[in-house]
């Protein structure tokens, strides 16, 4: 289990893990018979999506504060060099990287993006890898934004840049379906 600073405030921007950028709305409590349970509100910014998550719960669901520069720096420098396995077996990499998507870790996130991206350029990827690269897509490009306090375009050239070293070209964003 991941041991996370749980000292979170209102307005913190945070990240739920595979759930992307979220702020702390409020911090509240209930009485659950005779214990008092502490519950941080918060909402995703993608979807409006409103979650509770309990303070002993946040080491668990892997609920953590945005990435800071020196991680930032990590993600880059891995798009632009990083190695990448791929298992041959495919239940086996859709299950890797299933895992690697839900450790919250966004350079978890930046090796799923680069092992889908070197993967796709010898065979065309399935619905539910082209699915998994989206995510990891829009998971990478919207906390960078907010923890660069930039535009996703240029987070995107960013990204871009980094990834061309390994001759790999970033994924267009797909349509936002209804």
């Amino acid at each position: 289990m991941m041991i996370s600073d749980a000292n979170f405030h209102i307005g913190d921007k945070v990240v739920y893990p595979n759930h992307g950028v979220g702020i702390i709305e409020q911090i509240s409590s209930r009485t659950i018979g005779a214990t008092v349970e502490k519950f941080y509100l918060l909402k995703i910014k993608s979807s409006s999506l409103k979650v509770m998550v309990p303070f002993n719960n946040v080491g668990t669901v892997g609920l953590r504060r945005v990435v800071r520069n020196g991680e930032i720096q990590k993600i880059l420098d891995f798009l632009t060099d990083g190695e990448c396995n791929n298992n041959a077996d495919w239940k086996y990499r859709f299950k890797e990287n299933s895992e690697r998507m839900r450790t919250g870790s966004l350079l978890d996130v930046a090796a799923v993006l680069k092992s889908l991206l070197v993967l796709n350029q010898t065979k065309p990827l399935s619905f539910r890898e082209k699915k998994m690269l989206e995510r990891a897509r829009y998971l990478l490009v919207s906390e960078l934004a907010l923890a660069k306090n930039l535009d996703e375009e240029h987070i995107e050239q960013l990204l871009n840049k980094a990834l061309s070293k390994s001759k790999l070209r970033f994924p267009e964003a797909a349509p936002a379906e209804a």
